[in-house]
C-alpha cells in the first residue's frame, strides 16, 4: 500500500517468514539498499559475502527477492563534519518476484 508520501513499506524476512523489520522506499530497490546495509560488512566489494533478502510489500500478496552484500569504504574527500571516516556501501541484484499463497 502507498503512503500519502508516495512511499511503500516493505518487510524484511527471515527465513522462517518471520517479519522483524520493515523498510520503505519509492522502490522495492530502496527498501532493499536500506536493508542490505545493515548486513555485516566485509573488508571489500570483492570479499563480501551475497546474502538473500526477501521483502514482502506491505498490503500485497508479493515478495520481493535480492542478493544484497555491504563493505567499509573511505568517505568521500568533501564529506561533512559529522560522517566517519569509513563508511558502509551496498549494493543489491534483484532476483524476482514471488507471490504468497493464502
Amino acid at each position: 500500500m502507498v503512503r500519502e508520501d508516495g512511499k511503500r513499506n516493505f518487510a524484511l524476512r527471515d527465513d522462517d517468514g518471520a517479519e522483524e523489520s520493515v523498510f520503505s522506499g519509492n522502490t522495492p530497490r530502496q527498501a532493499a539498499l536500506k536493508a542490505a546495509r545493515r548486513l555485516e560488512p566485509a573488508p571489500s566489494e570483492d570479499d563480501a559475502d551475497r546474502v538473500d533478502l526477501e521483502l514482502r510489500e506491505k498490503g500485497t500478496d508479493k515478495v520481493h527477492i535480492y542478493e544484497g552484500w555491504a563493505w567499509h569504504e573511505t568517505a568521500p574527500d568533501n564529506k561533512p563534519d559529522w560522517m566517519p571516516e569509513e563508511i558502509t556501501e551496498a549494493n543489491v541484484s534483484k532476483q524476482g518476484i514471488e507471490h504468497l499463497e493464502e
